[in-house]
């Protein structure tokens, strides 16, 4: 008789920093974003924020990011990588300290660390270069997507980054303006965002989509996802929408397409304005978000 070893697949999902936090839950927020990932197989801290906030937070709530088995950066601009210099300076410290800790593997598009200039800044990317981020942790970049997790029994992909995200709506396209990325060579191009990635976890409803500041723009990213991920369903999006001050017509084409996806829930957080939230609860179920909510999801 053949015998089969079952494991039941789950994922939470902790805001650490948002530009909001919860009431009745002294957190502080910046305008940044990071998530705290757990699976059953792994734990993922995505983006890290601008500042120290993220650990500070995760002390306040009991969370040790000592023991994180991946980082994975949705982009390289500082309010989403900016603080892996205090990561860095955190694992360093238990090093020192001899407490226990684990250097996680770190996943980021190809561009993610070179540096970007938006006039009259000359980097609003990360502070790490890529050289010192290969000192300090195993550096995986890939603009292909990466696998996370997977279930052992079916070999169904779980947990994927997309890496590089093909655009596809030109109603999300915006021209870079004053952006430009700095390439090896030190020429210089137009910044167009390629590095933007997101995540995608597979459940029984359907993917939930985990994004950073959506540069991509979301309906592209969703798309990308399900293509990828080869399930059409979507049961929920949560990150940064990218939607401060959309024109009426993306919003309009936005809100459209996540209405045609009949999701479960919509936490649109971080870079998303509150005229914005307040539109798109005319297409899908938009919840409340901030530092310190837990969301769960089982798996497929």
């Amino acid at each position: 008789m053949v015998g089969y070893f079952s494991m039941t697949s789950w994922l939470t999902l902790t805001v650490l920093v948002d530009n909001t936090t919860l009431t009745d839950r002294y957190f502080a927020g910046e305008p940044g974003l990071s998530f705290l990932i757990r699976t059953a197989e792994k734990k993922i801290l995505f983006d890290t924020g601008y500042s120290g906030l993220f650990l500070a937070n995760a002390e306040k709530m009991g969370i040790s990011l000592r023991d994180l088995d991946y980082v994975a950066l949705s982009h390289g601009h500082l309010d989403h990588s900016g603080a892996l210099v205090m990561l860095v300076r955190h694992l360093t410290e238990a090093k020192i300290e001899g407490n226990p800790h684990r250097v996680p593997e770190l996943i980021a598009h190809t561009r993610c660390f070179y540096p970007k200039e938006k006039i009259p800044l000359r980097n609003n990317g990360s502070i790490l270069g890529e050289a010192e981020v290969r000192r300090q942790f195993p550096l995986n970049l890939s603009d292909k997507p990466v696998w996370i997790t997977e279930d052992c029994v079916f070999r169904r992909v779980l947990f994927r980054s997309l890496g590089e995200i093909p655009r596809k709506f030109a109603f999300e396209q915006a021209a870079p303006g004053k952006r430009r990325i700095v390439l090896p060579d030190g020429r210089t191009e137009p910044d167009t965002l390629m590095d933007d990635s997101a995540l995608a976890y597979r459940t029984g409803d359907g993917l939930v989509i985990i994004t950073g500041c959506s540069h991509a723009g979301i309906c592209t990213i969703t798309e990308y996802a399900r293509k990828v991920c080869g399930e059409s369903r979507v049961a929920g999006i949560i990150g940064g929408m990218h939607l401060l001050s959309p024109e009426p017509e993306r919003l309009r084409q936005t809100g459209e397409y996540l209405r045609d996806l009949h999701l479960k829930s919509l936490h649109a957080c971080h870079c998303t304005s509150l005229s914005a939230k307040l539109a798109l609860t005319n297409y899908c179920p938009v919840q409340e978000v901030g530092v310190g909510i837990t969301l769960e999801w089982q798996g497929s």
